[in-house]
């Protein structure tokens, strides 16, 4: 008998360390893509893909090619939330690495403004309209399908497992660009040496490939396949049954206010020529990569606490610091202190931030159904980061070049939309002692505080604990 009880234990605790390990790499390896894209809009395409006649104008159109991408993720919410509820997570999640790969490579082989004028920034505007319509998702996708095979007790630890591989990406990104911006000439730079980078996705496509094909499907949506639970229209259930809760999480998406001010707005004012500042772009692109490198020690250690105390506190808390930090943080770029604006960026992104970006992959999720749960997420989440897909050339925009008190203007922003963040969690209900078939309903009681520690304890006593060295 208790042969019969080990199996099944045993091929669940392989397969949630499985499915975080795919989660793990799969979004380092999509988010690789996305964020090569996001350093080279603040570093290059201002000199490249725009008329240099003048520079606050071309600043202006590179930042808001960026924000593009944001602005086709509520369409991709909608086409890849339906796919990943009606088809299966792991389907939609191939989807998501194929569109991303290729429209990234496609980048990288585009004309310049200076061979063929105004087709630059049009193609360039197309390809981010695929990245952002792949990239919509991604996350939801990814944190539903650790969630669902995460055990009871440990859903937080594991989702979190998502976010650490996007952070991943982000040092990968920069890591690239660091060598080609310091050793390369300038001029070799930005004339081939920047699109290195985006033909690299090459290799994302056939690695990223090769590891989400070996994931199985969910135990959740396996079982309402199995039923004919799945539904004709998820998107249409998820409306009906939880807009209170995506309209949360719409407010709280809002959070992608920090990572803008962070790695675009911030790079921008640091580095373009208008602004003044004066670091240099491989000096300035170790700021992100320092504070990714912490990020990715913090994250699984603020998922594990959420499964401890909540998901609501590391959320509100991390909301309302880190938008107090990026004063500090614009202050001190516009003070030129390299080594105060490294510290700061490490405290607000690579710290603070991490209290929400760590614990939203498990309870966004949690707060919907089994069967609309990657609909529900996908398309509220990416409307609330859609909502700041213009920040970039808004804060260009409000605080320009020759402008005084840019800090100030742009730190202000930023607070307040980290208070609403806040806000928004607060109103919400917890989540993470309600068990798994409960998820969604309003209306679900959790498991009692001894049981959950209990069954907590039991979970990581079979070894779950040890899925860190094995995504990482």
């Amino acid at each position: 008998m208790a042969n019969a009880q080990t199996a099944p234990q045993a091929h669940d605790h392989q397969q949630s360390k499985k499915a975080a390990a795919s989660g793990w790499i799969g979004s380092a390896l999509e988010y690789y893509d996305f964020f090569i894209y996001a350093t080279a809009a603040s570093l290059i395409f201002p000199q490249i893909f725009f008329p240099s006649g003048n520079p606050r104008i071309a600043i202006i159109a590179s930042l808001a090619t960026y924000g593009v991408g944001y602005v086709a993720r509520p369409i991709g919410a909608f086409v890849l939330g339906h796919l990943g509820d009606t088809h299966g997570r792991k389907n939609v999640l191939l989807i998501c690495m194929f569109l991303m790969g290729f429209s990234t490579i496609a980048v990288g082989l585009l004309p310049t403004y200076a061979q063929v004028g105004l087709w630059a920034p049009a193609l360039l505007v197309l390809m981010r309209l695929i990245q952002g319509f792949a990239v919509a998702g991604e996350i939801s996708g990814a944190s539903s399908m650790i969630l669902e095979h995460a055990p009871f007790g440990r859903r937080g630890f594991f989702a979190s497992f998502t976010l650490q591989g996007v952070q991943a990406g982000q040092i990968l990104a920069a890591a690239v660009f660091l060598p080609l911006a310091h050793y390369m000439p300038e001029d070799q730079f930005n004339s081939w040496g920047w699109r290195i980078p985006f033909l690299l996705s090459f290799v994302v496509i056939v690695a990223g490939y090769i590891i989400r094909r070996e994931v199985e499907e969910t135990p959740a949506f396996t079982e309402e396949t199995a039923h004919n639970e799945v539904p004709k229209s998820p998107i249409v259930m998820a409306f009906q049954d939880s807009w209170r809760d995506m309209l949360r999480v719409v407010c709280m998406s809002l959070m992608n206010v920090i990572p803008v001010v962070a790695t675009v707005f911030g790079a921008a004012y640091a580095v373009q020529a208008a602004y003044g500042i004066g670091f240099k772009k491989d000096i300035y692109l170790w700021i992100p990569v320092l504070g990714n490198m912490l990020a990715v020690i913090v994250i699984p250690l603020v998922g594990n606490l959420s499964d401890r105390i909540g998901r609501k506190p590391p959320i509100i808390v991390g909301a309302i610091a880190s938008g107090l930090l990026s004063f500090g943080y614009l202050y001190a770029i516009s003070t030129r202190n390299v080594p105060l604006a490294i510290l700061l960026s490490l405290l607000m992104w690579g710290v603070v931030y991490q209290g929400y970006n760590a614990v939203f992959p498990s309870f966004y999720p949690e707060l919907f159904r089994t069967r609309s749960r990657v609909s529900a997420m996908a398309i509220s989440q990416n409307l609330g980061t859609a909502a700041t897909a213009m920040l970039p050339a808004l804060f260009a925009a409000v605080a320009p070049p020759g402008s005084t008190n840019i800090w100030f203007t742009v730190g202000a922003i930023s607070f307040a939309i980290t208070i609403l963040a806040a806000l928004a969690c607060a109103s919400a209900r917890e989540t993470f002692r309600v068990r798994m078939e409960d998820l969604g309903d309003p209306n679900a009681q959790p498991v009692p505080e001894a049981e959950y520690e209990r069954q907590r304890r039991a979970a990581m006593s079979h070894g779950h604990g040890q899925v860190a060295g094995t995504a990482a």
